[in-house]
């Protein structure tokens, strides 16, 4: 499909949810669109970057993503400061989120995609990323289902810098730890290359500047229409479990996390009124329109690279709720708004991804 019947669609549905659903939602689908014309338009991708600094020592993709951080937080920090009526994403320290962040950083190098990349690649029509993201709704499922008893193994309160110090206390602490790491990230690229007579690459690429910039805004954006930060694994969860109850396959009301209100008033309604839906809309329609009328790249695979990326998908789905988010909804959004979780997310995350690329080099791809 060429770029200008595609807008058109965009423009047509932005106007039905902005007349039969409401104007916040249609809102979200231009975010969403927008995010998704940021990550495809310049492949930012949050596996690649991890993927090229420990294969290649490359620190530019790792720098765009601390840029993205913190002028996150810049904006996000200020707005929750001022507005108490918007909300961070804050996730409980817990035997769940130290498991559920190094599987998901293993499996999403297997899979090829974290919880934005399985999007925003589906929506490019990559066929790995297009076949995984109804395991990957499946297995986001199955982790909220599983989800209670996973705490019940043990949990803190969560913690919110901004709550706890204001939001100009929170913000330097942010930023200089985001200074700390990246300093760190360059200081160490540049000796591994020093000591092998190579010139270090620079940790300044365009597209992962860009595209920080981009997602920054966007995700700022986010926050202020929706209430809320920008995640993603809410909403496929969600459509696995309207399914279950419509079909009678489940029972809300006898599980922990459905049965939370918040969750169950959803389960009542329209997908269209949750906002992480809708923004993962956007999400694969932006990414549509970017490679509009030009063919889908696809690396051949034998049947046991497909069946092993197949598995990380639904594990990745799995493990990312049991980590209270993904890539995005708890170390982007964590970090950004403030939560201790997503800085404990990373950590384990990234040991994760050390392992996953170890299965990556030996399964061949």
């Amino acid at each position: 499909m060429k770029r200008l019947p595609l807008a058109a669609m965009m423009a047509a549905f932005f106007a039905w949810l902005l007349w039969s659903v409401s104007m916040r939602q249609a809102l979200l689908f231009g975010v969403g669109i927008g995010l998704g014309v940021a990550l495809a338009g310049q492949r930012f991708g949050f596996t690649t970057a991890w993927r090229i600094l420990v294969e290649d020592k490359n620190p530019s993709g790792v720098f765009g993503q601390l840029l993205a951080f913190g002028l996150a937080a810049l904006l996000c920090m200020p707005l929750l400061g001022r507005y108490p009526e918007l909300t961070a994403a804050l996730g409980p320290p817990s035997v769940s989120l130290l498991v559920g962040a190094f599987v998901f950083g293993l499996c999403m190098q297997v899979a090829d995609g974290c919880g934005s990349g399985v999007f925003y690649k589906a929506g490019m029509g990559i066929p790995l990323n297009t076949a995984i993201l109804p395991l990957f709704a499946v297995g986001s499922f199955l982790g909220s289902w599983h989800l209670g008893w996973w705490l019940d193994l043990g949990r803190a309160e969560p913690v919110g810098f901004v709550t706890e110090w204001g939001w100009q206390a929170a913000l330097a602490a942010t930023l200089a730890l985001l200074v700390l790491v990246g300093a760190g990230v360059i200081g160490y690229t540049r000796a591994w290359h020093r000591a092998r007579g190579a010139a270090a690459p620079s940790p300044f690429g365009r597209k992962w500047i860009v595209g920080a910039v981009l997602i920054a805004v966007f995700a700022a954006l986010n926050l202020l229409i929706a209430g809320q930060p920008w995640g993603i694994i809410y909403g496929p969860g969600l459509w696995v479990a309207k399914v279950g109850q419509s079909a009678g396959w489940i029972d809300p009301a006898h599980n922990w996390f459905w049965s939370q209100p918040g969750n169950a008033a959803l389960l009542g309604q329209t997908v269209l009124l949750d906002v992480t839906t809708i923004t993962n809309i956007g999400i694969l329609a932006g990414a549509l329109w970017v490679t509009a009328g030009q063919p889908a790249s696809h690396k051949a695979m034998t049947g046991r690279q497909w069946a092993v990326a197949l598995a990380a998908g639904l594990l990745l789905g799995y493990s990312s709720r049991l980590a209270f988010g993904c890539n995005i909804g708890a170390m982007f959004s964590g970090i950004s708004t403030g939560s201790i979780h997503g800085w404990i997310w990373a950590p384990m995350a990234f040991a994760g991804t050390v392992f996953g690329l170890r299965i990556r080099r030996r399964m061949g791809y």
